[in-house]
This record gives C-alpha cells, sequence and structure tokens, in this order.
C-alpha cells in the first residue's frame, strides 16, 4: 500500500452531519419524546466512511482509523472508517459498533449536537428528531416534570464537552491552513495477482516533509501549544489503512 500525491476527499460541511431531521429541542415541541434504546443503534451510520473527530480524540481514534482532513480550507479532522465502498467497517451485520474499537464522541451524542445560530448568538441544543431512538412514549423522556430529564442532561453535558473540544480543534485546522502543511494523498493497494494498484480513497493530510521542515520557533510554538503532538498522531494513524483494507477483506470473505 502506498500514498502519493494526489487528489481530495469529498467535503463533510455544516455542524450536523448525520442529523437528519435537526430541530432545536424544546418542552413544547419535544415535550412527550424521549430516547427508547434501538436493537440495532449504529444502523444510521452503516453506509458512511468518515466521522468527523477532534483533536482530544486524536489519541484514541488513531490506533483504529486513518485520521484526514475534509478540506484545505476548514480542515475538520475525520475518522475514516471505510474504504473503497460507503461501508462502515466496524458496524456488524446487528447494527452494532465493534467494542474493541474507538467510537467517536460525535457519535455517542445523537441524537443531540449543539449548533451555533440561536437567538441573540447563544448555542443551541438540537435533537434529531428523525433518529430510530426519539420516539413517543419512550423510556427515557427528554422532560420530566417539565424539566430536563437526568438522561438528557447527561447528553447535553456530552455535547457541551464535545463542543468545547470541537472549538479548540478549529485551531489546529487554522495553524495547518495558516503554515501550509496540508497535502493531498492517495492511498492505493495491489490485489493479490494484479499488477496494477487499485485506489482506497483521495484524502487530505498533514505533509510529514514540511511538518519536519519547520523552524525551531515555530515547532517550539507548536508544542507548547499542544498542536505538535495532535499533527504526529494524524500522521501516526495513516499506518491504518492496510488494516481497514484487511478488515474489509476479511468481511468479504465472511460474508462469501
Amino acid at each position: 500500500m502506498t500514498e502519493t500525491a494526489q487528489g481530495r476527499p469529498g467535503d463533510i460541511t455544516g455542524q450536523l452531519y448525520l442529523y437528519e431531521k435537526p430541530e432545536l429541542l424544546t418542552l413544547e415541541a419535544h415535550g412527550t419524546l424521549g430516547f427508547t434504546p434501538n436493537e440495532r443503534p449504529f444502523d444510521f451510520v452503516r453506509n458512511i466512511n468518515v466521522i468527523p473527530l477532534t483533536m482530544a480524540e486524536f489519541g484514541s481514534a488513531q490506533r483504529h482509523c486513518p485520521i484526514v482532513f475534509s478540506s484545505f480550507e476548514e480542515p475538520v479532522p475525520l475518522a475514516v472508517v471505510g474504504v473503497v465502498e460507503q461501508k462502515n467497517l466496524f458496524v456488524d451485520a446487528d447494527g452494532n459498533w465493534d467494542p474493541m474499537v474507538y467510537l467517536p464522541t460525535y457519535l455517542r451524542c445523537h441524537p443531540f449536537a449543539f449548533a451555533s445560530g440561536a437567538p441573540n448568538g447563544q448555542v443551541a441544543v438540537v435533537v434529531d428528531r428523525n433518529a430510530a431512538t426519539v420516539t413517543e412514549n419512550p423510556k427515557f423522556p427528554f422532560f420530566v416534570d417539565g424539566k430536563i430529564s437526568e438522561q438528557t442532561d447527561a447528553l447535553m453535558q456530552m455535547c457541551a464537552h464535545h463542543d468545547s473540544n470541537a472549538k479548540r480543534t478549529k485551531a489546529l485546522g487554522a495553524k495547518l491552513k495558516e503554515l501550509e502543511l496540508l497535502t493531498g494523498l492517495r492511498a492505493t493497494y495491489t490485489p493479490e495477482g494484479a499488477s496494477e494498484p487499485e485506489t482506497l480513497m483521495d484524502y487530505i493530510s498533514i505533509d510529514a516533509d514540511k511538518l519536519t521542515s519547520l523552524d525551531a520557533d515555530t515547532v517550539h510554538e507548536l508544542h507548547t501549544s499542544g498542536l505538535l503532538s495532535a499533527m504526529y498522531l494524524q500522521l501516526y494513524s495513516l499506518e491504518n489503512w492496510r488494516h481497514l483494507m484487511a478488515r474489509r477483506e476479511k468481511q468479504l470473505r465472511e460474508a462469501a
């Protein structure tokens, strides 16, 4: 498997990627709704191959997934969870996430999220009304006696933590753009018996040569800000292309 300068991945835009029908959470609109655990909790991400990440998650995610960036202009870190097809290799036939693989916080927050655009510039709490876990007569209501329930509050706290990390992650993207450290790459593999390589994915990554060529003052600044370690974790994560391909081939054999 090789990586060569080439192309870019499809952009992911908006703060509510994967949310089909985000609505501002209110007692009036959602007072009778709540969570009911789904027997197939991750079916809604079965047919995707990237998931947004925050910088704080790089250490965990890089053990399982390549980490790439969404674009050159507004780089958002993405965990790659599938190659070739639009298929998540970490969701099994029963709709469960592989328990041995890191689960991004973006998915753990679902069906809630924080979104900008609320009155007075405040951050709004939204809920994906179309999520399979959002139901009438729920096991865990959103509201109890007109107030946010304990379960809802716990999920909102997770969203708040994720939102805080996402804002810090924007600083990483801004610095990568400022220093022009991003480059387009292509991950390829050559099937057994084939003479030509096939493309796994075109993607955007940190350029290792440019990173190691930075002057000492810039390296010190990146180190003290905590950005340098994240940059190297992203580069280390690229070792996982072959692991994803091995997982895909194993699943194809089992399906056959």
